[in-house]
């Protein structure tokens, strides 16, 4: 699945690197590692998205390729921290009802 295709939209986006970090905000959201051509390869959430970006530059399972390729871009929507379970598991249903299953990298039942 695309992130063009996700409801809502993420609203901004940073490479997925280590000199970009400082692009992405300290506040809460939620957010989506994809490849270059935004194919979903992970959807989470943050009540820190900065902090959380740098966490997942440090995860190599983040940072390998895939069989979808290799997480490039990262997009968030900031959100209130009260919201972000129904958003992120909003996102993840969106992408089991197109694929068939969650992105690659989620390998965690996120919060209810």
């Amino acid at each position: 699945m695309n992130v063009a295709n996700l409801h809502p939209q993420p609203q901004e986006k940073a490479p997925f690197q280590f000199s970009d970090y400082l692009q992405v905000p300290e506040d809460s959201g939620c957010y989506v590692l994809t490849s270059f051509d935004g194919h979903i390869l992970y959807i989470g959430q943050s009540k820190n998205l900065q902090r959380r970006f740098e966490e997942h530059l440090d995860d190599p399972a983040k940072t390998q390729p895939t069989p979808q390729g290799r997480a490039v871009w990262f997009y968030w929507l900031l959100h209130k921290e009260l919201h972000l379970n129904a958003l992120e598991r909003g996102w993840l249903n969106e992408h089991a009802a197109v694929e068939g299953n969650w992105p690659i990298l989620n390998d965690a039942s996120p919060p209810v």
